[in-house]
């Protein structure tokens, strides 16, 4: 598709974070960009800003005439006006993985996919070419606090992607270099089975470019390598480079061409060794907190190694990376009050965020608050989100933030809060929540969820200003 005849596109889910990233992008080429989503977000108020026409009526009635091309999401509901409208008119319609797979298709992308990690690790491997003078393009599933955005411009054949396993929408993609972070089962509404969730990502290894490179965590590589056609690598000439966050913790099994070691914090910065097969780089600093996060730097600092970044920017990148919006936030940070946010919705997610919590302040009483995220991902992983919860001093548990689906029967929170064994727990609505906090006063408290509760967080942040 030539992009350089189309001049009016209409968006089906503008405010979705992966579809405000490509609209941001036509908007930035000049074109008139339209959109529709349910409900007014910063996000979307920021897009009018840029220049956007966004309703949130679901009515044909907003849909311009000469529309050249509808970019949707998977997500967008069956019964929607505005959807059916477009296609009775004949539009030409494509699904965001689509265009973003149009978009990359001649230029060198770097591609960040897994179940978890992917955005942290895109928005840092973007910001650390960014910093070495790469100028990549980068469309990324969360708000970049050095960007203050999702999209960045660059003007150069790099393109860092955030490849999204939902819908099976990262097969789009055919990138230079994939990193894979991790290949946890999700989305099991989409795939049904686990075994279909790591057939896609051993799909979308066989889609790295002759010669390519894959960098992938370690135990990602042993779940899908029997996946691939014998000695595929070999006869596809791909580079294969295993990493993981520090060879020296028992949670890792086996080694790795490149991990960290040495491994500690010092004045909220995580302090490591970057070492591989012929090298080793010591005593880097890096910003983000969390074991998780030094795993998530390992990958980025490899590719971006591989890109001919040099050493002393890569330092200075990783000391001023500021991180992304809702992941591991800090929205408040006094000698008696601590207050976190972050987009957790799987359990690895949840355990690796309360982890970090845990790592930093282990003294203080930690009260974790959870909006889990759809039906069907609450069925599916209820135990492990009870344990994950467990592991927290209070728990309070919200109600399912449903998204795109409708409830399934048996399916609520309340499956949930029945598995937590910690008595300190208790199950309320959204609407409570600020009256709960101001009763409660916690000492360290972190909201966790990827539905509406980030759009509280001014209104907490407010109650413990007054405290």
């Amino acid at each position: 598709m030539n992009f350089d005849k189309i001049n009016n596109i209409f968006f089906i889910g503008i405010g979705g974070i992966g579809m405000s990233a490509i609209a941001r992008y036509f908007r930035f080429l000049g074109k008139n960009v339209y959109g529709y989503d349910r409900t007014e977000t910063e996000l979307t108020k920021n897009l009018t800003a840029e220049g956007m026409q966004i309703t949130y009526e679901d009515s044909s009635d907003f849909v311009p005439e000469n529309i050249d091309l509808v970019v949707i999401t998977p997500a967008i509901p069956k019964n929607s006006q505005i959807w059916a409208h477009c296609q009775q008119a004949n539009f030409t319609i494509k699904k965001r993985a689509e265009v973003l797979g149009i978009i990359s298709q001649n230029r060198r992308c770097l591609a960040v996919a897994g179940t978890h990690g992917k955005t942290s690790t895109s928005s840092l491997l973007a910001w650390l070419l960014h910093k070495a003078g790469l100028n990549p393009s980068a469309f990324l599933g969360g708000i970049a606090e050095n960007f203050k955005s999702n999209f960045i411009n660059g003007n150069s054949d790099w393109v860092v992607a955030e490849a999204d396993e939902f819908d099976r929408s990262f097969l789009h993609l055919h990138p230079e270099m994939l990193i894979l972070t991790s290949v946890d089962a999700d989305h099991l509404d989409i795939y049904g089975t686990d075994a279909e969730v790591k057939a896609s990502y051993a799909q979308l290894i066989q889609q790295i470019k002759p010669n390519g490179t894959l960098i992938v965590q370690q135990n990602a590589l042993q779940e899908v390598k029997n996946l691939l056609p014998k000695d595929y690598f070999y006869h596809n000439n791909i580079n294969v480079i295993s990493y993981n966050g520090d060879e020296t913790k028992e949670f890792w099994d086996g080694q790795s061409n490149v991990f960290a070691k040495g491994v500690k914090t010092a004045n909220g910065e995580m302090i490591f060794d970057y070492e591989t097969d012929k090298y080793v780089v010591e005593n880097i600093h890096f910003s983000q907190a969390g074991l998780h996060n030094v795993e998530n730097a390992v990958a980025a600092l490899t590719v971006a190694d591989l890109c001919g970044a040099k050493w002393e920017e890569l330092r200075t990148g990783l000391i001023e990376f500021k991180g992304i919006s809702r992941r591991f936030e800090w929205i408040l940070k006094t000698d008696n009050q601590v207050f976190v946010d972050d987009y957790a919705h799987h359990p690895t997610e949840l355990n690796a965020a309360i982890a970090t919590a845990r790592f930093l302040y282990p003294k203080k009483k930690l009260t974790a608050v959870f909006q889990p995220h759809l039906y069907s991902r609450t069925r599916d992983f209820v135990d492990g989100f009870a344990a994950a919860l467990d592991l927290a001093d209070q728990i309070i548990l919200l109600d399912i933030y449903p998204a795109r689906e409708l409830p399934i029967e048996g399916v609520s929170s309340q499956i949930i809060f029945d598995k937590i064994t910690n008595p300190n727990k208790v199950l309320i609505k959204k609407s409570e929540l600020l009256t709960h906090l101001e009763a409660l006063k916690p000492e360290f408290l972190l909201t966790v969820g990827a539905g509406d509760i980030g759009a509280m967080i001014s209104g907490i942040k407010n109650i413990f200003s007054t405290q």
